[in-house]
């Protein structure tokens, strides 16, 4: 059929295409009906209209998922998206599976009337983790859908009609379910419960009672507000920072490390994770002591009391470790009998506190009462107490609101559970001890003697609310006294209706937050270790079991806790693990406030109560807390936070997590640049931009080396590279060497940027990049380039683009430097440059392979790509080394390519500033000196002069000098300059431009000028006899150079100009070529003749 274009044919195509008819779409049928197959293998007549119905997405040899044939958006095989009856799975017949929606009875890719491989929105496009049946799921690429037919789109796929079945999908969506998945918890279990079970701990038995007896009801109610205060700001700040996209394993680390980066990230990961390691043991200790206090009381000890603690401690650690290792379902079964077991323990204090016993009267519980509570409300600090140090008691009771977090991995919808859960348990353990310090303080006294004697008599004067009572506890001033809140840390047992229920509630606070910090430091620790922030610790990143059990990180964190258990003086080690836990809040809180300030497109939280400025100060009072606990535990956990963020940014981790320091440097650095915009440059302000043709980044090192010497931390560097084609450009290839050769420069700590373009010639690639490279004032201002060394052997055409690159850099306003070393710069042809390949594109054991730049001839030009190279020939190809030694030429070549890479010496730079180009030719040589590698080089300076005023050149020369603030060690003033050169240098002229003469006078005038017309870089005589006294002048600067220079480490140069359309190309190259020719490293410099140098301050 003569209006059927070409199908398109691919063995390996990753969109299946089918040709379809168009008939259906005209009305609406009954049923969905695919196209039916004929069975004489000719297509149906419409099919000449040639649309492509899309099948699937499929992988080359991977069952896909029901999404990978090209569900809706709305039917998914997770369980974060809603399922829909309107679609289902049906097959042709002819092995092609289609989908096709009951609602249009349309095909599923025939949304918008024809039929298309283009994808509407779709979940899984936006996954980061592959789909549960094989690779993930990708949407079409934009050159697939937008290249020419001819390009052969279509890879990585499945060849037609081989797409698995509907029944297949069937099978595989059955075995899937029936392997079973991960067990996840739900905001109530995974969440509220570890939160609530972590934030009561025995301080609220044990400690509340005292610290209302010294702060009295107000200021105790201040101090749980304030702590609160502190939790909830955190809580606020996590919340946010776990709804802004799906949340992994790793819990205080990860959100950290997401947010602010592997820094701080891997910073508090460590920490964190050590900090609940020995928080197991303090939490142990703390039960253990009060098993070993019961058994004292019925005279039960072991062996002493220091040992007993060891022995129960280790044996309900490892109860503990059991209990962990079993997996999650049985932690956290384990955890609802702890809580129940501890709001028992509550309702039976505030069901006692209403049932007074006439025989608790004495030892200072009587109900509640107006004057208990009046006599309670104001503070009484006694034994050295403050405000400050009460509330540094209190504060650790207030912490654990990040147990949920911690499990992040192992939440089913993390983004919704741990804001509702942690904050609730917040609220609800806020109110909690709030009601506990009013009920206790309503109904105790702060001292009572436990007498039932002392009674009020009527001879004392008594004031107290014991005495209205009936009770006088006046003795008790005098110090003695065992009961009441400020003597009794048992002071609920006695509240409470049943006393053994109080210490069973004290079993149960401690072991379930020993049980939360057993279990959250493994999975923070096996979090901090996959992204391999610290090498050496990837064993632990090892998980096991279908939850992904960190088994190795139980062992870990159990011998850690064990250790602490065995020392048994945890006194100061607490301060420093409630510290630990502070700094991750500061830094949750300052991750909200660094996002919000960053303002980044990707900083949009679901979780909307949450204030950036609140934030910041949250994280303030948090460090503020951290000093309030205990001032030296804060230095060391600061000393500790730094030495291990140096430490991280001194490694620098191959990680990229859109962290909101990249987008704060990204917002500072487009305002700085905008601010620069509306400033006019000045000279004070002058450094060297440089944009450095040097093709791929190793081709040339040495050129890249001695830039980056005079660049780094002063200028901007650019290494551009011109690829020549001859036809249609790789656009893609191009992308993909960017990366790795930009990749290639920050391996090698090379400060500068990387920038390709495509284009006909060297000449016309340069004058994109000189026009279009850079950002306001970030824009390059002197053009770098090597010396063609093998210009005389090459194609003259390239000469003339070379030299005419340099005439449109004076044009563009650019200075121009040229580097020539006599070896050449141009390693490409011997050198391996495999490290410009990622690890991904290595290639395999067994032989070596080498990446090297396609180059006809070494040093053919400064980009490495002669103009008549092809497109295939301009990127860097693979091929087989082989073992051959190098030979004499290439070994110096290799060293010398090498030598600015090492310090360099004592020895001269010699700068032979012989024209005055704005003082560019002085500036780059100072600018060298200041470096570490070239410190210990003096400069030399050489000019022009007549022979009778050589001392009054050079004390004006020393005098600019020094009101330049340039330190030099010598001035040379060159009287002989003019001299005429010698004989023989002069005839290795002639023969050197003798191959590039028009010789005019040998033809006829209008031969003569048809090849110059076609050959414009030819010399004619006029030329070379109008510009003979230049021409002397180069070859006697050449005779002065090895005279004076030869033992130079770097000679700079006025480079001599030529006036354009003058000057040929080869009579300009030739003038280089003597003046440069058998010295040691020499650049040429010229600047663009605007002052870079000034004595004014």
């Amino acid at each position: 059929m003569s209006g059927q274009k070409p199908s398109l044919k691919s063995a390996q195509s990753r969109f299946q295409v089918d040709v379809v008819t168009e008939a259906s779409s005209a009305a609406p049928a009954p049923a969905p009906a695919p196209a039916p197959a004929s069975t004489d293998g000719s297509k149906h007549p419409e099919e000449s209209k040639s649309r492509f119905r899309m099948v699937g997405f499929l992988d080359s040899g991977v069952l896909g998922s029901a999404m990978d044939i090209g569900l809706p958006p709305d039917v998914s095989h997770e369980p974060d998206t809603a399922r829909s009856d309107s679609v289902s799975l049906h097959s042709t017949g002819t092995g092609h599976t289609h989908i096709s929606d009951s609602h249009s009875n349309t095909y599923y890719m025939r949304t918008f009337g024809h039929n298309t491989i283009d994808a509407v929105p779709n979940i899984e496009f936006y996954r980061q983790t592959a789909a549960p049946f094989g690779e993930k799921l990708t949407r079409p690429s934009l050159s697939e859908l937008h290249d020419e037919l001819d390009r052969e789109p279509f890879e990585d796929g499945l060849p037609n009609g081989e797409e698995p079945s509907a029944a297949e999908e069937a099978a595989a969506l059955a075995a899937k379910d029936a392997k079973g998945g991960s067990v996840k918890f739900g905001w109530v279990k995974g969440v509220l419960i570890r939160c609530m079970l972590n934030i009561w701990g025995v301080m609220l038995f044990i400690r509340m009672s005292w610290i209302v007896g010294q702060a009295g009801i107000g200021l105790t109610i201040a101090i749980i507000l304030m702590a609160t205060l502190v939790t909830t700001i955190t809580g606020l700040s996590t919340s946010a920072i776990a709804t802004n996209g799906f949340v992994r394993g790793g819990g205080a680390y990860y959100l950290i490390s997401r947010s602010l980066g592997p820094e701080f990230g891997g910073s508090i990961g460590l920490i964190f994770a050590f900090a609940n390691a020995v928080a197991v043991a303090m939490y142990v200790v703390g039960f253990a002591e009060t098993v070993v206090e019961m058994l004292n009381d019925v005279d039960a000890l072991m062996t002493d009391e220091l040992n007993d603690i060891r022995i129960v401690g280790t044996l309900t650690v490892i109860l503990l470790l059991g209990i962990s290792v079993a997996g999650m379902e049985w932690e956290a079964k384990a955890q609802i009998v702890l809580l129940v077991i501890l709001l028992g323990a509550i309702a039976n204090y505030f069901i006692g506190s209403f049932m007074p016993v006439e025989n608790k009267e004495p030892k200072g519980f009587f109900g509640y009462h107006t004057a208990i509570l009046l006599e309670n409300l104001g503070p009484d600090f006694r034994d050295e107490e403050t405000f400050f140090s009460v509330f540094a008691i209190f504060f650790p009771a207030a912490t654990g609101i990040l147990a949920g977090a911690n499990i992040s991995g192992d939440l089913s919808d993390p983004q919704s559970a741990i804001p509702k859960g942690t904050l609730l348990a917040i609220l609800i353990t806020g109110i909690t001890y709030v009601a506990v310090a009013i009920s206790a303080g309503s109904c105790i006294v702060r001292d009572a003697t436990g007498d039932h004697n002392d009674t009020v008599s009527d001879t004392v004067n008594c004031t107290d609310a014991a005495c209205t009572l009936g009770y006088d506890f006046s003795i008790c001033k005098e110090g003695g006294c065992q009961f009441g809140l400020m003597n009794d840390f048992q002071a609920m047992s006695l509240v409470s209706g049943f006393g053994p229920l109080i210490s069973a509630g004290i079993f149960s606070a401690t072991l379930s937050s020993a049980l939360a910090s057993l279990v959250s430091a493994p999975k923070v620790f096996q979090a901090l270790c996959k992204d391999n922030i610290y090498p050496g610790l990837g064993m632990f990143a090892k998980g096991y079991g279908k939850n992904n059990e960190p088994l190795r990180g139980y062992v870990l964190t159990f011998c850690i806790g064990l250790a602490f258990i065995l020392i048994a003086e945890l006194n100061i080690i607490a301060p420093i693990i409630s510290n630990f836990f502070l700094a991750s809040y500061a830094l949750i809180n300052f991750s909200v406030f660094h996002a919000s300030l960053a303002n980044s497109p990707g900083w949009r939280p679901s979780f909307k109560y949450y204030n950036m400025w609140v934030s910041l100060a949250g994280a303030i009072l948090c460090c503020v807390v951290m000093f309030v606990i205990n001032w030296w535990a804060a230095l060391v956990t600061l000393l500790i936070v730094l030495a291990l963020y140096i430490y991280v940014s001194y490694k620098k981790p191959d990680v990229n997590w859109g962290s909101s320091t990249q987008a704060l440097i990204y917002n500072q650095a487009l305002t700085h640049c905008l601010n620069l915009t509306g400033v006019e440059d000045h000279v004070k302000n002058f450094r060297p931009q440089c944009l450095v043709l040097a093709g791929y980044p190793n081709a040339r090192p040495a050129l890249l080396q001695l830039v980056h010497s005079f660049t780094k931390n002063v200028g901007l560097m650019v290494c551009a590279h011109v690829r020549t084609v001859s036809r249609r450009p790789n656009f893609k290839e191009l992308f993909q060497d960017y990366a790795r050769c930009q990749r290639w420069l920050n391996k090698k700590r090379i400060k500068a940027f990387y920038t390709p373009v495509f284009s006909d010639s060297l000449r016309h690639g340069a004058q994109f990049l000189m026009q279009a490279v850079g950002l306001g004032r970030l824009k390059p201002n002197t053009l770098v380039m090597g010396f063609k060394n093998n210009w005389s052997d090459g194609d003259m055409r390239d000469v003339e683009i070379y030299i005419n690159t340099i005439h449109d850099a004076f044009d563009l306003q650019y200075g121009v430097v040229i580097l020539r070393l006599q070896d050449g710069l141009d390693v490409s042809h011997i050198q391996g440059q495999d490290e410009l390949l990622s690890s991904h594109e290595k290639p395999p054991a067994g032989g070596k392979e080498v990446v090297v730049s396609v180059s006809l001839a070494k040093d053919s030009d400064s980009d490495s790509c002669p103009s008549k190279t092809t497109s295939n020939q301009s990127s860097p190809l693979i091929i087989r080394e082989t073992k051959s030694p190098l030979s004499l030429t290439d070994q110096r070549l290799l060293e010398s390519s090498q030598q600015f890479k090492k310090k360099q010496g004592k020895g001269t730079i010699d700068v032979w500033w012989l024209f005055d180009d704005g003082g560019l030719t002085l500036l780059i040589p100072f600018l060298l000196t200041n470096t570490g590698k070239w410190g210990d080089c003096r400069i030399r300076v050489f000019i022009g002069g007549k022979i009778n005023r050589i001392d009054h050149d050079r004390r004006a020369m020393a005098t600019l000098l020094s009101r330049f603030r340039i330190d030099f060690s010598d001035i040379h003033v060159l009287g002989d300059i003019n001299t005429k050169p010698k004989k023989h240098n002069k005839l290795s002229f002639k023969e050197l431009v003798e191959p590039y003469r028009l010789k005019e006078d040998d033809m006829e005038q209008e031969a003569a000028e048809r090849l110059k017309a076609q050959e414009p870089w030819r010399i004619t005589d006029n030329e070379l006899e109008l510009y003979k006294a230049k021409t002397n002048r180069q070859i006697r600067l050449n005779e002065l150079l090895k005279e004076h220079s030869s033992m130079a480490k770097l000679i700079v140069m006025s480079m001599p100009l030529a006036r354009k359309g003058t000057v040929s190309s080869a009579l300009y190259m030739c003038w280089l070529e003597t003046l440069t020719k058998d010295l040691p490293p020499l650049l040429l410099v010229r600047g663009n003749h605007q002052s870079v140098l000034t004595f004014y301050s």
